[in-house]
């Protein structure tokens, strides 16, 4: 079996917050957390609002720093990784937030916001740049005629589609995707989820993917990794995860899942 692309071992995160007499009182967010992730496979850290699964994200794109742990990506420690070698590892790890529209400069045209990362990184020529912005449209299924729109023209899923092909212009080997459908309709997340599962086949990078909908996690996830507060309760292969849930909160959250007909339901996994 190959190494893991993505290996964090202990991450932990604390935050001091001052009380209304200035007294310090510490917080601990993310506890002891441990996963890994292998190219090509996608891992979905799924919990309620609060248990700590976005702080991780975070962590692990290098947006914070832990407050203890170690974070390994491709076999170099990058836990502390800055300046030259921390803009090589954001070119290898990108990020799709919930949120299309506060996370688009409504400024900038598409083909701006496309080819800012390729700027950044030093990747082709301007004319090259404005190509590439075009193909990344058409790859997440948008008209690359519309590149010269704002944001604000698009719908929440059009917009989504934006960030995505933005996530992609520099040819990620991980994609985190922090809670990225949850603020769409149930129909345009179906469209949105199936974008990412065949980008994944087609380029072949891996996904940590953030949400606190199983039902969601379920079309996606090779394997699954259940937080409440702050900690890792259970991990697995998806199949085992959602077939025979250890742990008491994954049984609980699998419970609030809305039931649909078995043979329906079996028959649409088979098709995806």
């Amino acid at each position: 079996m190959s190494e893991p692309l993505l290996r964090a071992t202990d991450l932990t995160k604390r935050f001091t917050a001052r009380g209304p007499l200035g007294a310090k009182s510490e917080f601990t967010a993310v506890d002891r957390v441990s996963f890994e992730v292998r190219l090509g496979e996608t891992l979905a850290v799924v919990g309620e609002s609060g248990s700590g699964k976005s702080t991780t994200a975070r962590m692990v794109a290098k947006l914070m720093d832990p407050s203890e742990g170690r974070l390994e990506f491709d076999g170099e420690d990058v836990t502390q990784v800055a300046g030259a070698a921390l803009a090589r590892f954001r070119a290898n790890v990108q990020v799709v937030f919930q949120d299309p529209f506060s996370s688009l400069n409504p400024r900038h045209t598409v083909e701006r916001i496309l080819m800012a990362p390729l700027a950044y990184q030093g990747i082709a020529p301007d004319g090259g740049r404005r190509a590439h912005a075009k193909e990344l449209m058409e790859r997440v299924g948008l008209n690359p005629d519309h590149s010269l729109r704002y944001p604000a023209q698009f719908s929440g899923g059009q917009a989504q589609r934006i960030g995505i092909a933005r996530a992609l212009a520099v040819n990620p080997k991980l994609v985190i995707c922090d809670e990225a459908v949850s603020a769409l309709d149930v129909s345009v997340q179906a469209q949105v989820i199936e974008l990412l599962r065949r980008l994944q086949r087609e380029s072949g990078f891996s996904y940590v993917f953030i949400a606190h909908d199983l039902a969601v996690v379920r079309q996606i996830a090779h394997r699954v990794a259940v937080m409440s507060q702050g900690r890792i309760v259970e991990q697995g292969p998806a199949e085992q995860v959602f077939g025979a849930p250890q742990d008491e909160y994954t049984r609980t959250l699998l419970a609030a899942v809305p039931r649909i007909d078995p043979e329906w339901d079996r028959r649409r996994r088979e098709r995806l």
